[in-house]
């Protein structure tokens, strides 16, 4: 009760006395109300928007004294509640926010960052708000500011912490920042501050938001992006600092030159030790890690060039050692195996030459174990792998004679439903007339 007392004569005094930003009893009315949203912060949001309070702290941003951390940290604290997000922008809280973002007070850019990234977390009123005021503009200029050493990496730190973090810059915000040139720069400052924890994290969270846009590929294929993913990976243990890695190479490696990059980069040998290390392990956290990693193969196999590099004329070893992930007892590596094949089987002289060396027998004893076990996205693999495998009309016969129409008819006796169609294509390019006399 006397909580509530004292926030509605701070909410009254606080109106009274906002044209004199720097008033002794505005400080304090911002101390009680800060107090109040830790105890209640729904509740007490409610009541500053009921009374009015959020239209008076433009003026008082504006005036930028001692009191400007407090009043930010207050929309920050507020903007936490999806409800007040809207009201927030519309009390024309954003302009005189992305002008803060210019000052260089450690704390203003904390509570600036954070009030700005939770108004516009998962709202596009508030980030289009951010585009209108130009934030992504003053964001960008002080990361290049802080590659040219104008300014400190905790300064820097204070502002990404909000709006990168809290993924605020979406949409146009992401387009805008990406014509900007930012992407070279964070991954220059990666470089530059690898040893930085704090900022190593924020770069990665920045790569994996900015990476979901087609429109940033070519811009990272021309940075050294893979090599400095490649070098951080290889200096964590921790599951979850991988996990952020994995994050923000996943979608860059859907692109085929980042693709070969991360090839020449050394990430396939990455990749193959985490499999090692995990594929005995029962614990959810390395499970997990090993469908990533063993996922992230098959993606860098999608590529033509990266494909060809990784097959070696079927004698690398890398090839080598995903065929030996086929006949494994772990369902997710039976699966990689299998799509790596049927990706290693785009090209028909690789075809011949997987063929003449008894991977059909492989897939087909991979096959035949799951009659029983019926695990369909294996089924769904290995078929697919065959399938590519009996392209070459040379292949044709060879896949006859080794029994492949043996077993695919065998599965459409089975009667499961969910791989009826594979099977049907598979055969129908087993037995294509071209080419069989």
């Amino acid at each position: 009760m006397i909580l509530s007392d004292n926030l509605s004569e701070a909410l009254k005094t606080l109106k009274l006395s906002s044209a004199d930003s720097t008033s002794d009893s505005v400080e304090g009315c911002l101390d009680c109300l800060l107090k109040a949203l830790a105890h209640n912060n729904v509740d007490t949001s409610g009541k500053i928007q009921e009374m009015g309070v959020l239209a008076m702290i433009p003026t008082l941003l504006s005036a930028q004294n001692s009191c400007t951390p407090k009043v930010a940290k207050l929309i920050a604290e507020v903007a936490k509640n999806e409800f007040m997000r809207s009201p927030c922008v519309e009390a024309g809280l954003i302009p005189p926010l992305v002008q803060l973002l210019n000052c260089k007070d450690q704390e203003i850019l904390l509570q600036t960052g954070r009030a700005l990234g939770n108004i516009c977390y998962d709202s596009h009123e508030g980030r289009s708000a951010v585009d209108a005021a130009g934030g992504a503009q003053i964001v960008a200029e002080h990361i290049k500011s802080l590659a040219e050493a104008f300014w400190t990496v905790n300064c820097l730190l204070n502002v990404m912490k909000g709006l990168l973090l809290h993924k605020c810059f979406k949409d146009s915000l992401q387009a805008q920042l990406i014509s900007m040139g930012v992407i070279p720069t964070l991954v220059r400052l990666l470089g530059v501050h690898s040893q930085n924890t704090a900022l190593t994290e924020m770069c990665l969270i920045a790569f994996g938001n900015l990476a979901e846009l087609e429109s940033s590929k070519e811009q990272f294929a021309s940075t050294n992006i893979a090599e400095e993913l490649v070098r951080l990976f290889r200096k964590q243990v921790e599951h979850e600092k991988k996990e952020m890695i994995f994050e923000v190479l996943a979608p860059l490696a859907e692109n085929d030159v980042i693709k070969l990059q991360l090839v020449d980069a050394g990430l396939v040998e990455c990749l193959l030790e985490v499999v090692a290390q995990t594929v005995d392990s029962d614990r959810e956290e390395d499970v997990a890690q090993l469908k990533t990693a063993s996922d992230l193969m098959v993606l860098l196999l999608l590529g033509d060039e990266s494909m060809q590099k990784l097959f070696e004329g079927g004698k690398g070893s890398v090839f080598q050692r995903v065929l030996s992930w086929v006949p494994s007892n772990n369902h997710q590596l039976q699966l990689a195996g299998a799509l790596a094949i049927a990706n290693f089987a785009r090209n028909d002289g690789n075809c011949i030459h997987m063929v003449d060396t008894g991977i059909v027998q492989k897939l087909l004893e991979l096959l035949d174990r799951h009659v029983e076990e019926g695990n369909v996205t294996v089924q769904h693999a290995a078929l697919s792998a065959l399938r590519n495998l009996a392209i070459p009309v040379v292949n044709k016969s060879k896949m006859l004679l080794a029994g492949v129409s043996d077993v695919v008819l065998k599965f459409l006796k089975s009667e499961m439903p969910p791989v009826q169609f594979k099977l049907l294509g598979t055969l129908r390019m087993l037995i294509d007339t071209q080419g069989i006399n």
